[in-house]
């Protein structure tokens, strides 16, 4: 099995999750199921059935994350000297040509994506297109949106 990019803080972020899935949901889910069996039959008990579904669902998320944490490469951008080339994990300002304007995105690993925080994964065609450039380096980068030009202005190691 291939090796899970993950930045330091996602796999904090993700460890924290996985915590709060075991020890906070997952008791309040059984807690939810022994009441609803209480009430009586269960082929009729829409309770009861809600809280085995959420429990099922519940579970895989809990094997999806510790599956993603045991097959995870942590890379710590802040031990990368920098060099204004853009890595995994790097925080990048870039000038949209087209808007006339600045944006900042960080490279992060699928599992730690947050596009509304400008978080965007490795496996994205704007990533994909900015690593391995240099800071004063323009792209071009097909999305399926439409053609973006950016231009590479600051990349830092945060």
């Amino acid at each position: 099995m291939s090796r899970i990019p993950l930045t330091k803080d996602g796999e904090v972020s993700l460890k924290e999750k996985l915590s709060h899935l075991k020890f906070v949901e997952r008791p309040q889910i059984s807690q939810a199921i022994a009441e609803a069996r209480a009430h009586g039959d269960l082929k009729e008990n829409a309770e009861y059935h809600a809280a085995k579904e959420l429990q099922g669902l519940v579970e895989a998320k809990i094997s999806e994350i510790e599956n993603a944490l045991a097959n995870a490469q942590v890379i710590d951008v802040k031990d990368i000297p920098e060099t204004g080339r853009v890595v995994f994990g790097s925080t990048v300002k870039v000038y949209d040509v087209d808007k006339d304007k600045e944006i900042k995105y960080k490279i992060v690993g699928n599992l730690e994506s947050d596009p509304e925080k400008g978080e965007i994964s490795i496996d994205t065609p704007i990533a994909k297109s900015m690593v391995g450039k240099y800071v004063d380096d323009e792209i071009d980068i097909q999305t399926p949106s439409g053609n973006l030009k950016y231009e590479i202005l600051e990349v830092k190691h945060i």
